[in-house]
């Protein structure tokens, strides 16, 4: 069983940044592709970005490319997703997936752009 816990979330305005983090336990992390996922109010959870296991191939939304990175470091068992020029189109709660297409979803971190 995988357990993942994400946090960095918060409240930024429009322009800003925020960094999320989430840490994996238990399973495999090191050879599993790693996702970030976010929800809206009122609509379907999508893929904002994925990294391989590696970390050397990474796929992105048309809509945060250019202004999201994802990373991960295994030793860490940690993945991240660097948020900037944050748009208020980008307020979702923030779900980590592990696996492609993904098995175990953490709880997600809110992320709120707003003046």
């Amino acid at each position: 069983q995988v357990q993942l816990v994400e946090s960095g979330g918060g409240l930024v305005q429009p322009g800003g940044s925020l960094r999320l983090s989430c840490i994996g336990s238990g399973g495999i992390f090191r050879i599993v592709t790693m996702g970030w996922y976010r929800q809206a109010p009122g609509q379907q959870r999508e893929l904002v970005a994925s990294v391989s296991s590696g970390g050397s191939t990474t796929n992105y939304a048309d809509s945060v490319k250019g202004r999201f990175t994802i990373s991960r470091d295994n030793a860490k068992r940690t993945v991240y997703l660097q948020m900037n020029s944050l748009k208020p189109e980008d307020t979702a709660v923030y779900f980590c997936a592990h696996g492609s297409p993904p098995r175990f979803w953490g709880r997600g971190t809110q992320v709120t752009v707003s003046s």
